[in-house]
């Protein structure tokens, strides 16, 4: 069959929808940009292309793949074969396996799919193409430029030249890498944002134009400042790109960088540092902070931070540092709690609640929600209401703005009746976080109850949990201690909320929200 699908290098295999289907890899994939886990039977995380490769079903060349999907496993092995380390998983929802597909007019069509590199210009190109810049680097990048007396004029130049080279090289353009510069010196000063150009040319002829500012280098400050202004929807910031800071820092910053870091990881930015001629051993006693690159960073993992030992010769540096940028899987700071969960909300609509109490239990449940990103690539919120039947109001897929979210608890009705929370939570997470488990964010449980359950409570809750759902428990009025305790999470204590009165819920929407931010930053640790 000739129907088959060009991908691109980071396709994998659950982006595939077919249970087998016929693809064509491109050639030149940069092979140290594959993530692929197993061996033979590859977890469906994996990159299509980069599995084919490391089974030897095709080479670098590219060329046509057969993918099998298959059920998942347990315990996918890390081996080294053609170039590419697999990586050790262990387990995942499904899988696939790569054979040859032999059809030579497969073969002539794959050769001329468009490569992930950049054309050396031997092939005519498309004027679009160059247009929508390198779609396999996905990144709204600000380059946070030294402007301060540390670096002095003539570096500042040379840093110019160097941030000029990354930018051409990352293949700047509609589809591609979007990028700004702010400028760090005793206050910030943002130079341009990402909307402002969408050609490498217009990017290059910017940055000529960068004048130095001087004055103390307060990193910190910048970094906070862009990390707060820079990437919003206004100015340019796309839903579901990676956002990257690429600090650029000659010496040491004269501030405190820390919070800056932490501000940053809020915020959902990935920062990277480029530190240029280190402190020697004598100026160590001028730094504030030594540690100071391992605290800005996203992660302290090696991968974030990057070094220069002078602004002369850094040509060789452009390429490895576009490498890491355009490393979509790496930026663990991208996912925060405010777009990585399904929070489900069980709420009772018991007969002691009463119409207007059940308006102020729907007016915590808006509160709560309306703090997450909520869309089809970010958080997402259902919602069930129980007496001693249950009602799915919403799940988890039927919106995916949170004005319509919103809109939907406001439009929830009063049951009015008994009190059965254990088999509300069976049904919830049967019914609701069943169909979700396989996917990326993580899942919580809000349980508000006004009262003694009919049934046991204990059992569901230790079910829930053991499905990996996090439970917070929200007791008002006659809601015993010993239930609510029962249904939580551990620690107890934390995941534990009562109030004499619905008036009392009001306090706790930051409680919620801090807890559920809590559980999600220590399940990345």
């Amino acid at each position: 069959s000739l129907a088959s699908t060009a991908i691109t290098c980071f396709t994998r295999g659950l982006d595939l929808r077919k249970e087998t289907e016929d693809v064509l890899c491109p050639a030149n994939c940069p092979l140290w940009q594959f993530y692929v886990f197993g061996d033979g039977v590859y977890a469906s995380l994996s990159s299509v292309c980069g599995a084919a490769i490391h089974r030897g079903v095709i080479t670098n060349a590219g060329g046509a793949v057969r993918v099998q999907t298959l059920p998942g496993q347990e315990n996918y092995p890390a081996v080294n074969a053609n170039g590419i380390q697999s990586q050790v998983l262990t387990r995942w929802a499904s899988s696939f396996s790569v054979t040859r597909t032999t059809n030579t007019a497969l073969e002539a069509v794959g050769r001329s799919v468009s490569t992930a590199r950049p054309s050396t210009g031997k092939r005519p190109k498309k004027p679009l193409d160059k247009k929508a810049g390198n779609k396999d680097c996905k990144a709204d990048i600000a380059f946070l430029i030294d402007g301060s007396y540390n670096i002095g004029q003539r570096r500042f130049n040379l840093q110019k030249n160097f941030v000029g080279k990354v930018a051409v090289m990352l293949g700047i353009g509609t589809e591609g890498p979007h990028v700004g510069v702010v400028q760090a010196s005793e206050h910030p000063k943002i130079e341009f944002y990402l909307k402002n150009f969408t050609a490498a040319k217009e990017v290059l002829f910017a940055i000529k134009e960068l004048g130095f500012r001087g004055g103390n280098s307060n990193t910190g400050k910048a970094l906070k400042h862009t990390a707060q202004k820079f990437f919003s929807l206004e100015n340019g910031a796309r839903k579901g790109i990676p956002k990257i800071i690429v600090v650029f820092l000659d010496g040491w910053p004269s501030d405190d960088i820390e919070e800056a870091g932490i501000v940053a990881r809020e915020f959902g930015v990935n920062v990277f540092i480029v530190s240029v001629a280190k402190p020697t051993a004598e100026e160590l006693g001028m730094v504030q902070d030594i540690g100071f690159v391992d605290k800005a960073v996203c992660r302290n993992n090696g991968f974030f931070s990057y070094q220069m030992p002078t602004w002369f010769g850094t040509t060789k540096y452009v390429k490895p540092l576009v490498q890491k940028l355009c490393s979509h899987e790496q930026m663990l700071c991208s996912k925060t709690c405010y777009n990585s969960v399904n929070i489900g909300f069980l709420i009772d609509g018991s007969s002691s609640v009463g119409d207007s109490n059940f308006r102020l239990v729907l007016e915590f449940v808006s509160n709560v929600a309306k703090a997450f990103e909520i869309s089809d690539i970010g958080s997402k919120i259902a919602a069930v209401q129980f007496t001693y039947d249950q009602r799915t109001e919403f799940s988890f897929t039927d919106y995916t703005t949170k004005e319509k979210v919103l809109a939907a608890i406001r439009n929830i009705r009063y049951m009015s009746g008994g009190t059965a929370t254990g088999d509300a939570i069976s049904f919830t997470t049967r019914n609701v976080f069943g169909p979700m488990k396989d996917g990326p964010n993580k899942n919580f449980l809000v349980v508000l109850t006004d009262g003694q359950s009919y049934d046991d409570v204990r059992a569901p809750a230790a079910a829930a949990q053991k499905a990996g759902i996090t439970v917070f428990s929200v007791g008002v009025a006659w809601a015993p201690l010993d239930d609510l305790k029962d249904m939580a999470s551990e620690p107890k204590e934390s995941h534990t909320f009562f109030t004499r009165e619905f008036t009392g819920l009001e306090q706790m929407v930051p409680d919620i929200i801090r807890g559920i931010c809590k559980d999600f930053l220590d399940s990345k640790q």
